[in-house]
């Protein structure tokens, strides 16, 4: 018989979360805000708002570390307010969220993990448009050559995660090819996706 377990509290979520969120989600605390950007760093928040918002991943083949170092995979499919992570390894798993809420299924176990957005950093990626000012706070922006990296937290709430993007920028288009997400307990988990994409 399938298990149900519904949470609203984004604490309980994250500590239910071990093998999903402690799987799939998150990134690095940081000081700081978007409100000192340079005009260099705003706009690379302009172009990096622009590819959230058209960007379309369709079963994209994705690897995760955990942050105790466990690793697996599957496919990735996101769209500015969607993100769909369909595991094969460890095991089958389905993570879908959308808006302000995810559904956790893994089929190991039989369970459903229903969780709100609101208090987890993953909800900074679900808007629809996307807008990185306002309710998301841009916290820092790293320019390695050929990389573009952009940290993005909650502005009502930064203590509940931070959410790192990083792209490859070859200076028309940017591609992005890793996501880190921290939790609130500071815990990073990364989501890599192979270049080049789209």
């Amino acid at each position: 018989m399938k298990k149900r377990t519904e949470y609203k509290s984004g604490a309980a979520t994250m500590q239910r979360r071990s093998l999903f969120l402690a799987g799939p989600l998150l990134l690095a605390s940081c000081a700081g805000g978007g409100k000192g950007l340079t005009s260099s760093g705003q706009s690379d928040v302009a172009r990096v708002e622009a590819y959230m918002r058209d960007v379309q991943l369709n079963a994209v083949p994705f690897q995760q570390t955990w942050p105790n170092g466990a690793t697996g995979g599957g496919v990735l499919t996101y769209h500015a307010g969607y993100l769909h992570l369909v595991y094969t390894a460890p095991h089958s798993m389905d993570l879908e969220a959308s808006g302000t809420h995810a559904v956790f299924k893994d089929s190991r176990t039989g369970s459903e993990t229903r969780m709100g957005l609101a208090h987890n950093p993953l909800g900074v990626l679900m808007g629809n448009p996307v807008h990185l000012s306002g309710d998301v706070t841009v916290t820092d922006i790293q320019k390695p050559p050929g990389i573009l990296q952009i940290s993005l937290t909650k502005t009502n709430n930064p203590s509940q995660g931070l959410v790192t993007l990083v792209f490859k920028d070859t200076g028309r288009t940017l591609r992005l090819f890793e996501m880190r997400l921290v939790d609130e307990r500071r815990q990073t988990l990364f989501i890599r996706l192979p270049l080049p994409l789209q």
